[in-house]
């Protein structure tokens, strides 16, 4: 059983994928074009916000927030160290610094207590992850604390399309939210993209500029740190066409979810708790003293499962002795010890049961 078919979930909107496919061709249009920009204006009606930008992927969604909200070189840029190293490429991509946040060890995910010290510190943005599709808590709160500081807030939303807190989705709280449409994610399309939403006209327009080689107008180049990173039409076109089943598969990967943290009850697993409409499910992450002997027993199960993420930002190997000095003790415990089981909307009862009874079956 693999942790996402995406051969299954593809099968079952074919027909929609091939209109999608049908109406690009006819047109003859394949960027910067009408499909790209009624994604646009769906996805940020979706969400709640003014705007959205479309680009090539979800890191330069980062990097490019980050310089429309006046990131560069030598600033300080605060992220936690937990969420796969993405956002601290962008920060580096821009020519900062990352300054490592920990989290909180029941949900993975930044507290404002995090990020009220990383402000004191002299950051200049934050980037907030709401990982594994969790919206963070607090995301309000830290909203507020950033805008009273004067710091930039930047959501990264990548895993947690369609999430909610109170009446809110994530990605409608900082300055500018990012978002990527990797086949793998809850919107996911049929290859790479990514998009850019904010309230903020002046912040949408700079991404537009500076995903267009930071035109002011054709070939007059007025942007610095500007690339060719585009959401070509096949993969807006798609993306308009799914957009409306997500809360449907959100609702589902939840259920799933909510019913491995009841019926899990191995007591050297640590399961999170069932949630609300603030957790959309894009992984269900476990936790064991014992992560590998647990994940060696799933592949005897012909269970796949997977580590997000083994390594801390701040143990990479290519900032050598760098960041020696940090001490994340949830983040490093984390990595240590968190496991992926399978969960995606096309799952039966009959999966879900293997996986549960394969996890309870289980000893270390």
């Amino acid at each position: 059983m693999l942790i996402n078919d995406l051969k299954i979930h593809t099968a079952e909107v074919t027909q929609d994928v091939e209109s999608a496919l049908k109406r690009v061709l006819a047109r003859g249009w394949y960027v910067l074009g009408p499909e790209m920009e009624r994604f646009e204006c769906s996805f940020a009606a979706y969400l709640g916000v003014s705007a959205c930008k479309s680009v090539a992927n979800g890191t330069d969604a980062l990097e490019l927030a980050l310089r429309a909200t006046g990131m560069r070189a030598g600033d300080v840029i605060a992220t936690a160290a937990n969420a796969g190293m993405y956002a601290t490429t962008a920060v580096l991509a821009v020519g900062a610094t990352p300054r490592f946040m920990d989290v909180a060890l029941e949900s993975s995910v930044v507290t404002p207590a995090d990020v009220e010290q990383a402000i004191a510190s002299g950051v200049k943005a934050v980037v907030v992850t709401h990982l594994y599709g969790l919206a963070v808590p607090d995301i309000g709160r830290i909203a507020a604390l950033c805008r009273d500081a004067r710091v930039a807030l930047i959501e990264d939303c990548a895993q947690a399309h369609g999430a909610l807190v109170g009446d809110k989705r994530v990605g409608s709280f900082g300055d500018i939210g990012c978002f990527s449409f990797y086949p793998t994610k809850n919107l996911g399309a049929l290859g790479d993209g990514g998009a850019v939403v904010a309230n903020v006209a002046s912040f949408t327009e700079k991404v537009g500029q500076l995903r267009q080689y930071g035109w002011a107008s054709k070939y007059t180049v007025s942007l610095a740190g500007a690339r060719n990173s585009r959401l070509d039409e096949i993969q807006a076109a798609v993306l308009s066409e799914l957009l409306p089943r997500l809360d449907g598969w959100n609702a589902r990967r939840r259920q799933i979810a909510n019913e491995y943290s009841s019926r899990i009850l191995n007591s050297d697993v640590i399961v999170p708790p069932a949630r609300g409409s603030e957790y959309v499910a894009h992984l269900f992450v476990v936790r064991s003293v014992h992560r590998d002997s647990l994940r060696a027993y799933l592949e005897t199960c012909d269970i796949d499962s997977d580590v997000h993420y083994p390594i801390p930002d701040h143990r990479q190997p290519v900032f050598g002795d760098r960041f020696t000095d940090v001490i994340l003790p949830n983040t490093e415990r984390l990595a240590t010890e968190v496991l992926t089981l399978p969960c995606y909307p096309e799952m039966s009862a009959r999966d879900v049961n293997r996986v549960v009874e394969a996890v309870n079956a289980w000893r270390p």
